[in-house]
């Protein structure tokens, strides 16, 4: 579904950015764009929030953001050739739900 006001049917046929998220969600609520902004904001901070903490956030029919650990291990610089070590740490992972994947197809 798409909001057809302020030329946002342009932006999310093609490509979508925060301010036009910010945007999509001051048409549709109302209020102020700052409330619109603090929402969309409120959602980021919650999602890097639960991850930070090992936590994943599932949104039924859209996916499931999560951390995913990596182990430290041994790689090969491409330019000299050398072995250098490369530390364990943690990524953010998205894994997509059947829905979001049947839907762009």
């Amino acid at each position: 579904m798409v909001w057809q006001g302020r030329n946002i049917i342009k932006k999310t046929l093609n490509n979508m950015n925060k301010q036009g998220l910010i945007e999509w969600v001051h048409g549709k609520l109302g209020g102020t764009k700052v409330q619109a902004e603090e929402i969309v904001d409120g959602l980021f901070d919650t999602i890097i929030a639960t991850m930070k903490k090992g936590g994943e956030v599932s949104v039924a029919g859209f996916g499931i953001f999560s951390v995913k650990a990596r182990a430290a291990r041994m790689a090969r610089n491409p330019k000299t050739g050398e072995q250098v070590k490369v530390a364990a740490t943690k990524v953010p992972k998205f894994r997509a739900a059947k829905a979001l994947k049947d839907a762009v197809k």
